[in-house]
């Protein structure tokens, strides 16, 4: 019955990486610290800190106010605090980012409100740059 056998060609569920994405819902406030393998999505409010191995996207009406960490980040939405992405950090035009950002890669569309001390780390070279961006596409 629960055999590391595994006879349909997939792998064992404890091998897959990450398991089923979380969603936190418009109109749903959250207050406390997350830690998780899995991917998130924020359309509601997050005050607190989110860990992840995964992507982290916070939807148009998301807002996140505390710490996150994760491998790449997709932003619609509005977050203040400190984001520390591994990979590739995502601005749509309509983010607001306020506060401390350390990523490896950055992109950002135009509209997206950037107002933070940024840290792009590529290679073995660390470069730090200061940006603050508030253009809006006409």
């Amino acid at each position: 019955m629960f055999s590391d056998n595994n006879k349909k060609g997939g792998r064992p569920v404890t091998e897959m990486g990450g398991g089923q994405p979380n969603r936190i819902e418009k109109n749903t406030q959250i207050k406390g610290d997350i830690i998780s393998q899995a991917d998130f999505r924020i359309d509601g409010q997050l005050e607190g800190n989110i860990k992840t191995s995964g992507r982290v996207v916070i939807g148009r009406e998301g807002k996140i106010q505390g710490k996150v960490e994760c491998v790449n980040a997709d932003i619609e939405g509005k977050f203040n605090g400190e984001l520390m992405v591994s990979d590739l950090l995502s601005l749509k035009a309509s983010a607001v980012i306020d506060g401390t950002v350390s990523v490896a890669k950055l992109a950002v569309e135009p509209g997206a409100t950037f107002n933070a001390s940024c840290s792009m780390k590529g290679g073995a070279a660390i470069k730090t740059h200061t940006a603050t961006t508030n253009a809006k596409a006409s």
